[in-house]
């Protein structure tokens, strides 16, 4: 079966809307610590951390709320951040107090592969990415690896970029891990897309523009992209 991977900012409310993104069907929750200056995040996410930010979402708050979700949910919980997030709080200290709060693994957007390998993370390739690249990103990695349909910022765009199945193909043929697809990903339409050729679909900045609109709609829009991967690529 195909994946689904929801991503949400950690901000109060996500416990809950995390709880209502796994009933649609989410099989993983990113969960993003904001930062104050986020290079990968369209408007969309940014706002959404500035959001977070002024309501005193801060590291420790944000792992906080991650223990939260885990009360509620079993499924992998990958925190998304920032080197300098790490930077402040500690490496280590990190990697033990995420695990602690029941995290499965990490994004850490701007973390070269070669760096910090203590810190366990799902790493990213691009279609900008080199072969060599790809390969050390895919043996590092921890139990699937990012592919970034395109290159740009996060955010909803009106197609599925074309530079995936190339993106996809090249990367099949130097890894057999898991492969995810995110960026621009936002309609039912492009997800059962993305699940024809990738193991995974990642959805980011429109989830979180549902979950302005409460639980119910997240659950709503999560169960929409769910259908359409399932009725795209059947068990």
């Amino acid at each position: 079966m195909k994946r689904l991977a929801i991503y949400l900012v950690a901000e109060p409310e996500t416990p809950e809307l995390a709880e209502a993104a796994v009933e649609g069907g989410a099989d993983l929750l990113e969960l993003g610590i904001p930062f104050s200056d986020p290079l990968a995040e369209g408007p969309t996410i940014r706002l959404a951390s500035e959001r977070a930010l002024s309501r005193g979402m801060r590291t420790r708050q944000c792992l906080e709320c991650i223990a939260a979700v885990r009360e509620r949910v079993d499924v992998p919980l990958v925190p998304m951040t920032y080197a300098a997030i790490l930077e402040a709080y500690g490496y280590d200290r990190f990697v033990a107090d995420a695990r602690a709060a029941g995290a499965t693994s990490a994004i850490v957007v701007d973390l070269p592969v070669e760096e910090h390998r203590e810190v366990a993370r799902v790493q990213l390739v691009a279609p900008t990415s080199t072969d060599e690249r790809i390969a050390a990103c895919a043996e590092a990695t921890e139990g699937w690896l990012y592919l970034v349909t395109l290159t740009g910022t996060t955010g909803a765009r009106d197609d599925v970029s074309p530079a995936l199945a190339g993106l996809v193909e090249r990367t099949r043929a130097l890894t057999d891990v898991p492969l995810y697809a995110g960026f621009g990903i936002s309609t039912p339409a492009h997800a059962a897309a993305v699940a024809e050729l990738a193991d995974g679909v990642v959805v980011g900045s429109r989830a979180v523009e549902v979950a302005v609109e409460g639980p119910e709609a997240l659950r709503v829009y999560v169960a929409s992209l769910r259908a359409a991967i399932d009725a795209a690529v059947p068990a």
